[in-house]
Order: structure tokens, then sequence, then C-alpha cells
């Protein structure tokens, strides 16, 4: 019995060493890449979480797999907590001077990252790669303040909302994926042509712009007030301020050949920082 349970510790041991390791080849690898390409964490405070597991593992490893004396035990434990407090003060600053919005898609497939510089209300969008790896893509449009409201309106596009020092509402739109053969591009106003309906609301989308009605309400949004995002989604737009952003669902499809029939449905969403849900339309009909 107590043959297995040192085994087990040694196996332990090896695994946390092995951990220890494996954290320490991330945060190398990290500064080679970000030296070289530009690559940054998706996250900043992952830098400092991983500080912190690399410490927490190399230490758990050295007291199961060596016989420590009592002193020298108590100078590990403290040296670790020591790097720890260290890291997570920097953690803390680093917060304070850039904001990350990170959320994980709910297929767990795609990551989208904006860092904010609160001091300066710059907010940066980061294009991901393997995973935990980013590339600043674009800045979002308008000096930032205050919060920001993410929600995924399917599993590649995520709505980020957000209000201006100018006191706008602005939605900036991250698209992860396609609705076509992903080899060409495509408006999605003209995808959308004709009309849509659900229970109070409607879109309709004709060559003038596209007209929105909630509860009897119409209003119009011309072209040059529609913004698109990737391939799978626009923000209409009045007075500079985001009012609606209409997205492909998953089932929809395009097609190359016009004449083919429209299949699937749209998602309309509404520029608030407020609590909203998800309104899906069915297509009806052609002007």
């Amino acid at each position: 019995m107590k043959e297995n349970k040192s085994n087990l510790v040694k196996i332990t041991g090896w695994i946390l060493f092995f951990l220890a390791v494996g954290f320490f080849c991330i945060q190398m690898g990290y500064f080679l890449v970000h030296a070289r390409y530009q690559v940054e964490y998706i996250d900043n405070r992952l830098f400092f979480i991983i500080n912190i597991l690399c410490m927490i593992c190399l230490a758990g490893s050295i007291f199961l797999l060596l016989n420590l004396t009592k002193m020298v035990q108590l100078i590990v434990l403290s040296v670790l907590i020591l790097f720890s407090i260290v890291n997570v003060n920097l953690l803390v600053k680093s917060k304070q001077e850039v904001n990350n919005i990170t959320s994980l898609s709910p297929d767990w497939k795609h990551v989208l990252s904006i860092k904010e510089d609160v001091e300066r209300g710059v907010a940066v969008y980061y294009r991901s790669y393997f995973g935990i790896m980013g590339r600043p893509r674009e800045a979002l449009p308008h000096k930032t303040a205050g919060d920001f409201k993410v929600e995924w309106l399917e599993k590649d596009v995520a709505a980020v909302t957000y209000k201006t020092d100018g006191d706008t509402i602005q939605q900036f739109i991250g698209t992860y994926g396609d609705r076509g053969t992903g080899t060409s591009y495509y408006y999605v106003g003209a995808e959308i042509h004709g009309q849509w309906k659900a229970k109070d609301y409607q879109v309709e989308s004709t060559p003038e712009g596209i007209f929105v009605t909630e509860k009897g309400k119409t209003e119009m949004f011309e072209w040059e007030n529609i913004i698109q995002f990737g391939t799978l989604a626009v923000v209409l737009k009045k007075n500079d301020e985001a009012v609606w952003t209409i997205a492909l669902n998953e089932d929809f499809k395009v097609h190359s050949d016009p004449a083919e029939p429209t299949t699937g449905n749209i998602i309309l969403y509404k520029a608030t920082m407020k609590n909203n849900q998800l309104i899906t339309l069915e297509y009806k009909t052609v002007n």
C-alpha cells in the first residue's frame, strides 16, 4: 500500500513538472512570435495566469519529488507566494491600462477579442489564431466610453454593442464564417433582397435601402448608412448611430445563381445596452 502511494506521489510530481515545462515553453514561444510576428495573447491576462500556473506546478513537483528540509520547503513556498503576488499586482495594473473584452463562441470554436486602451478610449479588434494567440485586425470606430456588451447572434457572429465618448450607441460585428462556398465575397443586403417577417417585425431589402418595421413603426435606412461586416452581417445606422444589426442565420444559404430560391432565415438585433432578444425572421416574398 505504501509503495503504491509512493508511486502515485512520484507520478503526480512528474506530471506537475512536465506541466511546468509546458507552461514555460508556451511563454518562451510567446516571446518569440510576439517579437517576430507581432502576435499577442488573445487576452493580456493570460500572460500572468500562465506565469502563476507554471510556478505552482514547478513548486508542487519539487515538494513531491525531492526530500526537502523544512527550511528549504519554507523558502520554496515563500518564493511561490512572492512570485504569485507580483504577478497578481501586474495583472491588476494591466487591467487598469487595457480592458480585455473576451468571449468564447457557443460551440467553443471562435474567440472574440477586443482590447481597449482605457486612457485613450481606443479599442482594437483582434483576430484569434491557434486559440490563445491573436493579431490586431482593426480599430473600432469612435472613441469608446463605458462598458461593452457582447452577444453571439450565431455560432460565428458576435455583436459588440458599446457607447462612445459622444454618448452614441455603436455596434461592431465579429464574423468567423461564411454562408456560401467560402471562395467569393458577396453583399448581405443583396442576398436578403425581399421581405422577411416575424411577429411584430418585418425587414424589407430594396434597391433604395432596407426598411425595418417594429410593432407598426417603419424606419428606412439608405445603403450609404448600412455597414457590412465580413459576409455575415450588416449594421443599420441613423445619424451616425447604430440602430439595428441584421445577420444571416446558420441555415441561410447563399446561391451563385440568382434564380435559385432563397433558403434560411435572418436575425434582427437591436442596438441597445439593455438586455434584448434576438429576432428570427422568415423569408416571405421578393419585391
